[in-house]
């Protein structure tokens, strides 16, 4: 099977590359196209996956390209990981909501907005190029924002568009982990939006252990959401929340402590991804190793701001192993490519199963996946509170996908207005200006 990998110069390629060569059975993928506008970041992460397959016999051919309808023909699975702006665009999109004095990040309110408004006009032009090059083609989206992106992508490719996050999986493992389950043996019951959602279950045996965690002050205390939103928190709501519900529930404390920092996430990220792609240039560097340092360093400092206003501390070491978004992306692949059958949260069409959103809304959620594609399956219903955040999260995502398609500058205006943690119409219009004055990708909205 051929996978392309859209973004193929990104940094977390070799995680993707990784997980593929441990599959060696039949039916696997053999070849692996990467394309990228970058040749230079192409290829930096080519050496490393060279490095990756010495000793593996069977390692996946790689083939690096700029030409994208070359990487598209014949594709079996094309995995999209754009990123429109590069690291740029993201420390930018964080620095103009900061200093409009809302939270500025990458995919949660005004930054996730401008992210969008970004990244789903070249977003759908890929789908519509897949459709006509490689129509019988899975896509895996972990473009963020992810839900946006593949609901964007979903209306040319239909349910042959399935996004992934390792967010909900990472969530679901460590609460199986604290309550002595095994982790592939638990049915999470979760449901929301990406980066928006809430375990209400988890089912060991068809029983539900998730009241026995929130009875527990130690139990519900020794994970890395325990930390981060208090034990009362947690158990006032009966649920454990997505850690991004962090930017939601103390969004003060969120912005104060990304306005003290001396640079944003994505600036950091910028900064560090520099510095890595200018080592890989120097013919020397050991590839592989630079890139495992690195990626050291990048998980350790993950959502370091709002682990310091929580008082959490350091990332526990068990948050900083590999086996994320990678081995979703693998088991999904082999579940369709295979028919080996498993459930997966993932970010799908709805389908009736979250009943205040209408059917083409994608949602995340478990999924039961086999040849046939990822079919969504019943949750439990989500309370008030929780389906009042997914509706107007959804209405904002709606209104990027409007402006997306008509140049409506109105509508830009309406998505950043309407999100909860965007409290005035004024800002949201200072915010259109800004994101319009720093990133030429939006000189399209130019309509009323």
């Amino acid at each position: 099977m051929k996978l392309t990998i859209l973004g193929g110069g990104g940094f977390r390629v070799p995680l993707v590359y990784g997980a593929l060569l441990g599959d060696h059975a039949e039916g696997r993928v053999s070849r692996v196209t990467l394309h990228d506008t970058d040749l230079d970041r192409l290829t930096a992460v080519a050496r490393v996956l060279d490095e990756q397959a010495g000793g593996v016999p069977d390692a996946p051919a790689v083939l690096a390209t700029t030409d994208l309808d070359e990487a598209l023909k014949g594709a079996d699975f094309v995995f999209s990981a754009i990123r429109v702006g590069g690291l740029a665009g993201r420390a930018a999109d964080e620095r103009v909501a900061l200093d409009a004095g809302v939270l500025g990040q990458e995919t949660v309110g005004a930054g996730g907005i401008a992210y969008g408004l970004r990244t789903v006009p070249v977003a759908v032009d890929l789908a519509r190029r897949i459709a006509r090059l490689a129509p019988d083609a899975w896509v895996i989206n972990f473009t963020n924002p992810a839900g946006m992106v593949t609901e964007a992508m979903s209306r040319h490719l239909g349910n042959r568009v399935v996004g992934i996050c390792d967010t909900p999986v990472g969530l679901g493992r460590r609460i199986a982990r604290v309550l002595g389950a095994d982790p592939d043996h638990a049915w999470i019951d979760y449901a929301g939006l990406n980066h928006l959602g809430w375990v209400q279950g988890l089912y060991v045996n068809g029983r539900n252990e998730l009241p026995r965690l929130l009875a527990d002050d130690a139990l519900l205390g020794s994970f890395e959401e325990g930390k981060l939103f208090g034990t009362d928190l947690i158990r006032s709501l009966g649920a454990v929340p997505n850690e991004y519900l962090h930017y939601y529930y103390f969004n003060r404390e969120a912005v104060r402590a990304y306005q003290r920092a001396e640079l944003t996430r994505g600036a950091f990220l910028r900064e560090q991804q520099q510095g890595f792609y200018a080592r890989m240039r120097e013919p020397g560097t050991p590839a592989l190793a630079t890139w495992d340092r690195t990626r050291a360093e990048r998980e350790a400092t993950y959502m370091s701001e709002n682990r310091e206003v929580a008082g959490a501390g350091d990332r526990a070491a068990s948050d900083l192993e590999s086996g994320g978004y990678e081995q979703v992306a693998l088991a999904l692949m082999r579940a369709v490519s295979r028919n080996e059958r498993t459930s997966l949260i993932l970010n799908v069409r709805n389908a009736g199963v979250l009943s205040a959103l209408d059917a083409d809304a994608v949602v995340e959620v478990p999924c039961l996946v086999d040849a046939n594609g990822a079919h969504p399956v019943a949750v439990s219903p989500l309370p008030y509170h929780a389906a009042g955040l997914v509706t107007s999260v959804k209405a904002v995502e709606r209104a990027v996908l409007e402006a997306a398609d008509s140049g409506s500058r109105s509508a830009a205006v309406r998505a950043f207005a309407l999100h909860p943690l965007v409290d005035s119409v004024n800002v949201a219009r200072e915010l259109v200006d800004a994101y319009t004055r720093v990133h030429p990708q939006l000189a399209y909205l130019d309509k009323p």
